[in-house]
């Protein structure tokens, strides 16, 4: 029970310094900037003392539960020596956490909102769900394929930065054909489709995968998913305004 408790004390302790700056500048701000009292000190207390329990709960279940099933998930296919099944797994594995990720359906619920309201879709709760959904289903595809190639990388030893510059290259073409409405959609999604669901389970995948091919360095070659599946999203979102 005490190695409990003290396990965590350090757990919480270690969300307090991680949001310690973010506490910090806010204060700053308020009591030397702005030079008024902070509005109900016992509900900011306790709010913050949720979001530390929140962080640390989230990192100890990232710890215990997506990496290590990441990880297993990539052994387990590359011993099989499955090429096929393994692209299948990772292009599914993107789709899936990237179509669930919260912060996706905010942002597509938040576009649809102000899309109808600019009169470019139907002002219907249909036409409203219906746009949401295919931003959704737009960024969950580029995600998938993205993860696909970089797995693909991964085993055939490609650099890394040759796949981001041809991304890149392709958003700086289609960017001045693309409808002015959906382009700063476009290019947020990328970050709000790699957030707390995608990334830890990319994250193990990668390194796993790298960790159990020979001739690959865990640190070289397990890394580089994220950024490449952050980067497809921009193509495909502005392909999908494009198209619609």
């Amino acid at each position: 029970m005490f190695r409990f408790h003290n396990y965590l004390f350090k757990r919480l302790f270690n969300g307090f310094l991680d949001l310690a700056p973010i506490l910090v500048v806010i204060l700053i701000f308020q009591i030397f900037i702005v030079q008024q009292p902070i509005p109900d000190l016992s509900k900011l207390i306790t709010g913050i003392f949720f979001v530390i329990l929140g962080l640390s709960l989230f990192i100890q279940g990232l710890e215990q539960g997506l990496f290590p099933i990441g990880e297993s998930m990539a052994f387990a296919f590359a011993r099989k020596g499955s090429v096929i099944w393994l692209l299948i797994f990772a292009f599914c594995l993107g789709f899936g956490s990237s179509i669930a990720e919260p912060a996706l359906i905010g942002i597509a619920d938040q576009a649809a909102l102000i899309a109808s309201q600019a009169k470019i879709i139907a002002v219907t709760e249909q036409a409203k769900h219906e746009y949401a959904l295919g931003l959704r289903i737009s960024v969950a595809l580029a995600v998938g394929f993205s993860i696909l190639v970089g797995v693909l990388r991964i085993i055939r030893g490609w650099p890394v930065h040759y796949l981001m510059l041809l991304g890149y290259i392709a958003i700086g073409i289609m960017t001045p054909f693309a409808p002015r409405e959906i382009v700063g959609i476009a290019y947020d999604s990328g970050g709000v489709a790699t957030s707390v669901i995608t990334v830890p389970l990319v994250a193990a995948l990668g390194v796993g995968l790298a960790s159990v091919i020979k001739g690959r360095n865990p640190l070289l070659d397990g890394f580089g998913l994220i950024a490449f599946a952050s980067l497809m999203p921009t193509i495909f979102v502005m392909a999908y305004g494009l198209i619609l």
